[in-house]
């Protein structure tokens, strides 16, 4: 598995080698372990072992939040037509990304993917294999800097924030803490698109096992991942002022869950998501 992830650290053209620090643990890699990824280290695997023990149903979340995310990109498109996609906290490229599901439906569709970890900038080429009606580029950038993000020429070549965009922040908000203002963060950004645009969010929660995530979070943060656990009216917090699309704010199973879903327990959730509209 070392030997995977080693192979993927090779330079590319378009990107210069980095620090991987394979000793510690890192959120994405361990993220990517917890959904049967192989892009990770022994350091991630000892942390997702750890959090897994102290919530046996970590990686079924995890799981149903990607579920969610392709669930949401693919009622946006066929649902509401969007056509641009802004997706910040990327992440390890697992197929379908969200270009995949846009494209998909429509070819000409256009996103932008935003992350400042070190493991996804080896892996970014994954991410700009559009299309060729549509477009798609990966900046290297921080979600807790909305501006450096809204004025990178890259991103604007991709996207026309004059048109509708759907903001997607997947599993991302919970390591941003409460001192550096996370709905703060997702107005700033919701300020700078047009009307008729999207956010859809996810917001880690402990309101269906408080013990069990809150071991998660304990892990975490003793491992150097700062991590905040929110309640459900934390998150309808990030959706203020905006029109939430049914059915609102709830555990992401239950958000337009596929005809033939396997069934998911609430407590097995620790996940609670939303779509909203920019009027």
């Amino acid at each position: 598995m070392v030997n995977e992830v080693r192979a993927e650290q090779e330079p590319r053209n378009d990107h210069p080698s980095v620090d991987l620090r394979m000793d510690v643990p890192h959120s994405a890699r361990v993220y990517d372990y917890l959904i049967g990824g192989k892009t990770n280290f022994e350091a991630d695997r000892t942390a997702a072992h750890a959090s897994v023990q102290a919530w046996p149903s970590l990686p079924i979340s995890m799981r149903t939040t990607r579920d969610f995310m392709q669930r949401a990109v693919r009622h946006l498109a066929e649902q509401h037509g969007v056509r641009q996609f802004l997706d910040i906290g990327t992440g390890i490229p697992t197929s379908p990304n969200v270009h995949e599901i846009a494209q998909s439906i429509d070819p000409a569709a256009r996103v932008a993917y935003v992350d400042n970890d070190p493991i996804v900038l080896t892996h970014a080429r994954a991410l700009m294999d559009s299309t060729s009606e549509g477009r798609t580029c990966y900046v290297d950038a921080d979600f807790r800097d909305p501006q450096s993000i809204i004025d990178n020429p890259q991103l604007r070549e991709v996207l026309d924030f004059s048109q509708p965009v759907a903001l997607s922040l997947i599993a991302i908000v919970h390591f941003v803490l409460d001192e550096d203002d996370p709905q703060g963060i997702v107005r700033r950004f919701m300020d700078a698109l047009a009307p008729g645009s999207f956010l859809a969010l996810t917001v880690f929660t402990g309101d269906t096992d408080p013990v069990g995530v809150g071991g998660v979070g304990r892990e975490y943060n003793a491992r150097g991942i700062p991590l905040q656990i929110r309640d459900k009216a934390e998150t309808e917090a990030f959706f203020a002022g905006f029109e939430l699309l049914d059915p609102g704010v709830t555990l992401v199973h239950h958000w337009h869950p596929e005809a033939d879903a396997a069934p998911v327990r609430d407590q097995d959730i620790a996940m609670y998501a939303g779509v909203a509209v920019k009027r």
